[in-house]
Parts: structure tokens; C-alpha cells; sequence
């Protein structure tokens, strides 16, 4: 069977009416990417694959292969081309895209190729940098020098790039870059920018050099949402067998897409991706987005799995397929969250509408446990503020709110901790509870004194609500919260959570 690259691409092949087939044509590269994994290619390159079939952008991708071992190799061996597959729910009905993306020019690896990696920094043609080197790629390593070849961290590889790029060009003010970061850190553009001119201070790089940095290259924070789901190994066969070619690249993603990105208005021309029809918002404050993300999409997520695991639910698909849990999300969504961001009510009952079809989606198996890691401190940094700002618009509680925390509390039952879990009880059935060890060990050390009254309940919600470290401030404080999260706990344990959430969502 043919393997998929250019070859293919240009032989005439037959391929398959429903993969939509991206042109096959030389450009110059203007875009450096580090990173080769599915996010990017599933979300970035598909996007300059539509923005170069519309002839909206003359040019390619070069990728970098930002750690020792990864995949450029594959990548080279099919000349950059893969299969990307979208599927979802969109508009109430399941939706499937299949495209060859033909964005990508070429893959390097810095650690075998250097002297082709670092030639790229004078290329007159490039103008983006892209990177998604996973949240922890976006951080400071002292022992990153100008010499190496390359540096360790993707920060030290971008400032040691960008001083041969000055370099090449003598400072040359059209020569700077557009450097968009994807990694999933708040304000990753301003915290890669701060770690770069760090470095440039260290390694004593000229002055000059650091106002041609400052002046004339754009490090712009931005938001990206999509769901990619990878390489799909358990349907590849099946898959394969229908495209009639081999593809060792092939990346699955939901339908559903956002790049938000903070910066000048004058850069959209550059990089035209809202004229291709694609959902990107340039602004010059991003927050307001990234609050409707959070407390909306991954909100959602943290005030319902544990109360719906606790209810005999193991997936986000089945949560959305049961009647009761599915209207206590929305109830939660549209009458306490939505009313305490500040965008437009269309707006965010647009997103919410998306973001309820995207947890629908058939083809993706999202495992309740796992969203749970952590909840303790996804609960302060995505539900708290909702709950807070409900209280303080109101003067009155958020009943969807209010007894996710009772919920997360009961989820935390657990009385042995083996190895890094503390272990809970559903109906007979063990699960893990994954959190830092000293809120293990909290919780494990205040349920062991709970004794069936609903003194002990109290005293246990009180304990935690004070735990200002970890909450911010000692929950105690908020008028009526203490009351109210001690009833619903002790509901929970006495008459089972169905029942507690049926009066919630239902009164």
C-alpha cells in the first residue's frame, strides 16, 4: 500500500472524495514552529493549511523538534503531509472532516542538525515562531549559555535564535519576529518574553541587541482551545483501510476550535486567519477570554464529575447522555456562572452552547477520574470566583456552586492513603483520589472523626473552609457558605447524592 508524502500528493492519486486534499505547491518557509506533537498539528498547521488553500499565506512551516527524541524523523518521511480527522457534534449533528495538511515543509532536529536548524535565523522570508513545548517548556534553566548547541530549554533556544537572526540582518528592524507561544500557561507570551530577556542580560549580549528585541519583535500571549486527540490507535487499521494509503501521522481532533490571541490589530493582516473563516479573536485583552474558558469550559468540568462520579457516572459523555446531570451542568452554567463574566450574555451563551455539543461528542472518551486530579485547586482557580462574584452580585448563594463543594468534599472520603492516592469508596467499588499529600492528609485525617452526626459534618466543613493557603482566604467568612455546605455534606451522607442532587438541579 502507498505511503502518504509529497509523491503521492503530486502522482495523481486517487484519493478518497471526503479527505479534502491541501495544494501541493513550494513556498518559502516564514513559519518556525518548535514542537512536532499532535496539538500543534491538529490546531496551528491546519490553520496555515487553510489559510494557504485560500491564498491567504505564501508560505510554510519549517518545525522544530524541541527535545532530543521525538518525531521529525517520521514527519521527513512523509515530507510533512498527514491525515488530520475532525470529528464532533456541531449544531446537534455529528460532523467529520478529513484533510491531507500540506503546511508543513520540513522537520528539524537541533540536537543532529544544528547548523540547518540555526540557518533558519537568516532566512529574510521568516517572520512567525510558534511553540508548544508542554506548560513546563516555558521556564528558566541557569545553566542555558550562549555557546550550546543547542540550549536545553526552549526559552535559551529562542534568545540564542534570535541574536543570530540580529546577527544576520545587522538589527535590521523588518527582521523581527512575531513569536506566539501556545502552551497552556497564563500570559505565556510575556512570561517567555521575561525569561528571554533575562538571558539576554546574562550572557552579556549588547545592548543593541536587546532594544532590537524590545522594539521590533512581538511576543504575544494567546489562548488556544481544541481538544486533540492524537494519533488514533485503536481505529487506525479500520481507517487505513479506507484512506488506501498508509499514514504513520494520522491526528484526530474535535471539530470545535478558538485561538485567541492579545496583540496589534495590524499583525491580523499577517496572519489572516479570521478572513479564512477560522475562530480566531485578536484583542488587546485577552482576559475576559480567558475567564469564559475557565470558568465556563473547565468550570463545568469541576463543578459536575465529582458529584457525577459519586452518582455512578465514569465519563463525560455519559453525564451529558443523563437527563438529571446534564440539567444540573446547565442550571450551573447559564444562572450562576454566566451572569458573573463580563462579556457580552450572546457571547457567552454562544461559547456555553459550543462547550455543551463539544462534551457530547461520541468520539471522544473523557474519564470523569481523570479530570478529578487535583480538584482542590482546579475548584479555587475555576469555580471559586464564580461563586464569589454570584454572592457579591446577588447577596445570595449559588445553589449549583455551593454544593460542588460539598461534593468535592464527599468525593475526598477516603480513610487509607497507598502510595501517592488516598483511597474512596462508590457503592464497593475503590477509586483513587490524586491531590498534593497534605490535602490527602487533611481529608483523610478529618473523615476519620466523622461519626454520623451532623456536628461532626460541621466541623469537618469548617476545618476546610479555613484553610485560607488553600483557598485564599478562609471560606468561614463568606456569609451563609458554611451553613450551606454543611447541609448539602450532610444530605450527601445520609440520603445519598442523587437524591441531594435532584433537589439542587431540580428545587
Amino acid at each position: 500500500m502507498a505511503r502518504l508524502n509529497k509523491e503521492l500528493l503530486k502522482s495523481g492519486y486517487k484519493f478518497p472524495e471526503d479527505i479534502n486534499v491541501g495544494k501541493v505547491k513550494e513556498l518559502p518557509e516564514k513559519v518556525l514552529q518548535f514542537g512536532e506533537g499532535g496539538f500543534l498539528r491538529g490546531f496551528v498547521d491546519w490553520m496555515f493549511d487553510k489559510l494557504i488553500n485560500k491564498d491567504l499565506f505564501d508560505g510554510k512551516v519549517v518545525v522544530v523538534q524541541p527535545i532530543q527524541h521525538g518525531m521529525v524523523n517520521m514527519l521527513n518521511d512523509q515530507d510533512g503531509a498527514y491525515t488530520l480527522l475532525l470529528r464532533g457534534i456541531q449544531n446537534g449533528k455529528r460532523v467529520e472532516e478529513k484533510s491531507i495538511i500540506t503546511s508543513i515543509s520540513r522537520g528539524i532536529n537541533p540536537y543532529t542538525e544544528y547548523e540547518e536548524y540555526i540557518k533558519c535565523a537568516s532566512n529574510p522570508d521568516l517572520r512567525v515562531i510558534i511553540s508548544n513545548t508542554t506548560e513546563a517548556g516555558i521556564a528558566y534553566d541557569p545553566t542555558d549559555t550562549i555557546d550550546d548547541k543547542p540550549q536545553k530549554s526552549y526559552p535559551g533556544k529562542l534568545t540564542a535564535f534570535l541574536y543570530k537572526r540580529y546577527q544576520a540582518f545587522n538589527g535590521d528592524p523588518s527582521k523581527g519576529m512575531i513569536i506566539i507561544p501556545c502552551e497552556l500557561i497564563e500570559r505565556n507570551g510575556d512570561n517567555l518574553k521575561k525569561i528571554v530577556f533575562r538571558l539576554a542580560g546574562e550572557w552579556k549580549l549588547e545592548p543593541a541587541f536587546i532594544e532590537w528585541l524590545e522594539k521590533h519583535n512581538y511576543f504575544l500571549n494567546s489562548l488556544v482551545d481544541r481538544v486533540v486527540t492524537g494519533y488514533p490507535r485503536d481505529e487506525i487499521q479500520e481507517l487505513t483501510k479506507a484512506f488506501g494509503y498508509e499514514d504513520n501521522l494520522v491526528d484526530t481532533a474535535e471539530i470545535f476550535h478558538l485561538w485567541v490571541i492579545e496583540g496589534d490589530k495590524k499583525l491580523a493582516e499577517e496572519l489572516p486567519f479570521t478572513k479564512a473563516g477560522l475562530n480566531v479573536i485578536w484583542t488587546d485583552n485577552m482576559t475576559p477570554y480567558r475567564d469564559r474558558k475557565v470558568r465556563i469550559l473547565n468550570g463545568a468540568h469541576t463543578m459536575t464529575v465529582l458529584a457525577a462520579y459519586l452518582y455512578g457516572k465514569n465519563t463525560v459523555k455519559e453525564c451529558m447522555d443523563d437527563e438529571l446531570i446534564s440539567a444540573y451542568m446547565k442550571k450551573g452554567i447559564f444562572e450562576e456562572i454566566i451572569p458573573t463574566l463580563n462579556l457580552p450574555k450572546d457571547e457567552l451563551e454562544k461559547f456555553a452552547n459550543d462547550v455543551l455539543e463539544r462534551f457530547e461528542n461520541p468520539y471522544i472518551r473523557h474519564m470523569l477520574l481523570s479530570i478529578s486530579l487535583n480538584s482542590t485547586s482546579k475548584f479555587k482557580a475555576r469555580v471559586l470566583p464564580s461563586l464569589l462574584g454570584y454572592k457579591e452580585k446577588t447577596g445570595k448563594l449559588p445553589e449549583v456552586l455551593t454544593f460542588s463543594l460539598a461534593a468535592l468534599m464527599a468525593f475526598y472520603k477516603g480513610s487509607e492513603i497507598k502510595e501517592v492516592s488516598l483511597i474512596g469508596d462508590r457503592n464497593g467499588e475503590p477509586y483513587n483520589i490524586t491531590d498534593d499529600m497534605p490535602v490527602l492528609e487533611m481529608f483523610k485525617s478529618l473523615w476519620s472523626k466523622y461519626d454520623g452526626t451532623r456536628d461532626s459534618v460541621q466541623t469537618l466543613v469548617e476545618t476546610v473552609l479555613s484553610k485560607a493557603n488553600m483557598w485564599g482566604q478562609d471560606l468561614n467568612e463568606v456569609s451563609g457558605l458554611t451553613e450551606a455546605v454543611t447541609n448539602y455534606l450532610y444530605e450527601i451522607q445520609t440520603k445519598g447524592i442523587g437524591e441531594v442532587l435532584e433537589k439542587v438541579t431540580r428545587g
